[in-house]
């Protein structure tokens, strides 16, 4: 199975939070082609979530979990860590009071 470019993906999940009008930021470009996507969710009360995508070898598809939920700087300084060691990581930021971020919606599979 072909993988979409992760440029591409991005490119496409930025344009589909502007259309629901949740405002998102690209803080880290990472590689265009195979680079990893992480996800915050600022939700604007000093907590965020991080999402990342995890392989599920049961079901044998990648999918979109929920990795951290805590105050902010928490999550900023794993970003950091990680960026860090990892220049192909991509990592969004996006502002949701109620933690919507459209990870769930099936055509960002």
């Amino acid at each position: 199975m072909s993988r979409l470019a992760t440029g591409v993906w991005v490119g496409a999940y930025m344009t589909r939070l502007g259309l629901e009008n949740i405002p998102a930021y690209v803080v880290q470009k990472g590689d265009a082609t195979a680079g990893a996507v992480w996800v915050k969710v600022a939700r604007l009360d000093g907590t965020a979530e991080l999402w990342e995508r995890q392989y599920d070898l049961m079901a044998d598809r990648r999918d979109w979990v929920r990795t951290m939920q805590e105050p902010e700087f928490e999550i900023d300084a794993r970003i950091a860590r990680e960026t860090g060691r990892d220049r192909d990581l991509w990592v969004i930021e996006l502002e949701s009071r109620d933690g919507r971020c459209l990870l769930d919606d099936p055509s960002l599979a």
